[in-house]
Parts: structure tokens; sequence; C-alpha cells
């Protein structure tokens, strides 16, 4: 008795589905057509792009405009040619201020040379360690804000 009831269930959900899917393919009412949008003559190949609002942001540099910048800082003498000199001469100054003793070699002792007296400055009481309110004078400097735009 259950199996009849269990074919007719499954019968009328059969029918249901057909009906619905029958029903699904109705036409759709069809859309509006697109306003037509002026547009000036563009030169072959030139990307459409819509209009944006208004938004006060500066522009993003490309990273060729920025590769440019960098080359401009390492070119010194603005030759268009970043000789060895160039490129090795902002390291050299940090090296000879960390080779206290001159002789072009740089010992452990003399590149700790730095933090060891960041250290001792730090430590006013002279207790061989650190306390928060100590620790915190060790902070680095905070960097100078850059300006948001390229006006100067």
């Amino acid at each position: 008795m259950w199996r009849f009831f269990a074919g007719v269930a499954a019968c009328f959900l059969m029918m249901t589905g057909a009906f619905l899917l029958w029903q699904g393919k109705a036409q759709e009412a069809p859309l509006p057509e697109a306003p037509a949008v002026a547009v000036a003559e563009q030169p072959a190949g030139a990307v459409l792009q819509a209009p944006r609002p208004n938004r006060r942001r500066a522009p993003e540099a490309s990273p060729k405009s920025r590769e440019e910048k960098r080359f401009g800082r390492a070119d010194k003498d603005d030759d268009g040619r970043v000789t060895r000199e160039e490129l090795f001469q902002p390291r050299q100054k940090a090296f000879a201020k960390l080779d206290k003793n001159g002789n072009g070699t740089l010992s452990f002792d003399e590149w700790a040379v730095r933090t060891v007296d960041k250290f001792a400055n730090a430590d006013k009481d002279r207790s061989g360690w650190l306390d928060a309110p100590e620790f915190a004078t060790t902070a680095p400097k905070p960097a100078k804000p850059r300006a948001s735009c390229a006006c100067g």
C-alpha cells in the first residue's frame, strides 16, 4: 500500500516539476534600448572610458615613473648613466661612519658600536639593563611626512 502512495507522490512531483519548467519558458518583457551616448571622434585603437565621478585623489604613479625616479636619484651628475662610483657612494659614506679606525675593514665591534652606544646613552642609571621608559628612548625617529602631491 505504501508503494502505491509513494508512486502517486512521485508522479505528482514529476508533474509539478514539468509544469514549472513549462511556465519558466514564458517570454520575458524585452529590455528597453540603452540610451545613445555622444562620443567624440577617437583615434583608431583608443580605449573608451566611462566618465568618472569627481574625486580629489592624485593619480597613481606608474611603475615606470617610479623606476625613473629611482634612476634619477642614483644618477648624481645627471648624465643619463649610473656609474659604479655613483651607485656605491652612499654606501661608502655609511661604511666610513662605521669604520672607526679607518683601516677599510669592518670588525664586529666597529659594526656593533652604534648599537652599544645607543644602549649606553639610553641606560641613564647605568644599571646594565633598560626599563620601559629608558627603552622608549631607543625608538627610531618618526619619518618626516611626505607631500602627497608632486607640487613641491
